[in-house]
């Protein structure tokens, strides 16, 4: 059974690589497994079964809900934006306590650490401020090793830190469109050199939050909150329906759940 669970979990964060808006950093923080997942990537081979063991299921998810999913749920998320974006959006609000709880795990809180969620609540609005002012339909004909090496690397960024969105990242490279054709058509001379850039990436900001996790525990938790909540302004709908309401106390209730 949470084999199963951890096989959604990654289908999720798959999608969320996809997904406007949607940032697969935040999913990971939503599900409860941001830290574990950033230590079982890069101890890896310090405890190899174990690791694999929660990894694997996680990993097939994200294969899954990237490759074979991934048209079926930018469908469902155009189709039905209301309803995706509240039923996200009461996962992350109800995830906050946990987070909060987590923050406060390995030291007393302290005013001034509402300043580092401040900050990235900043930039996470600001963030949400330009992807508003972007379309989706930007075109580019750059395919360049090295640039889409960069915008892969780039990209990565979204992936690990919560919050940040990949494709905000992608639409200020002007990438964003060929990205999502190379998925559908598994054009391989594009997604290989965005893959080695996201690759690279992903390690070198992994190795960044585990320093941050390590030294700067709560400091970095509080950012990561401010990160989330500034998410929170992406997924507000224009209009929403009584089934859309009831789908985002159906996320937020089962986030507190999750947690307990």
């Amino acid at each position: 059974m949470k084999f199963l669970l951890d096989i959604f979990k990654g289908i999720a964060i798959g999608a969320g690589a996809i997904l406007p808006g949607i940032s697969s950093g935040v999913l990971c923080v939503i599900f409860g497994i941001y830290e574990k997942l950033v230590n079982s990537v890069l101890d890896l081979f310090h405890d190899f079964k174990k690791n694999v063991t929660f990894l694997l299921p996680i990993i097939i998810g994200v294969a899954i809900g990237f490759f074979l999913f991934g048209n079926l749920l930018n469908y469902v998320y155009l189709h039905y934006e209301s309803e995706c974006k509240l039923l996200f959006l009461g996962f992350i609000l109800g995830n906050i306590p946990a987070l909060f709880k987590e923050a406060n795990g390995k030291k007393k809180f302290r005013l001034s650490f509402l300043f580092y969620t401040l900050v990235s609540f900043g930039i996470g609005f600001i963030l949400f401020l330009l992807e508003n002012k972007m379309h989706f339909d930007i075109p580019t004909s750059n395919t360049n090793f090295l640039f889409l090496w960069f915008c892969g690397f780039a990209m990565s960024c979204g992936i690990i830190i919560p919050g940040v969105s990949s494709t905000v990242i992608l639409l200020c490279f002007g990438s964003y469109t060929i990205y999502l054709q190379s998925i559908s058509t598994l054009y391989l001379p594009v997604l290989i050199p965005i893959g080695l850039g996201v690759l690279c990436g992903c390690i070198f900001f992994l190795i960044l939050i585990r320093f941050l996790l390590n030294h700067y525990s709560a400091q970095t938790y509080y950012a990561i909150i401010g990160f989330v909540l500034g998410s929170v302004f992406v997924l507000l709908p224009s209009s929403f329906s009584l089934f859309s309401l009831l789908l985002f106390t159906l996320g937020f209730y089962t986030a507190l759940k999750l947690e307990k």
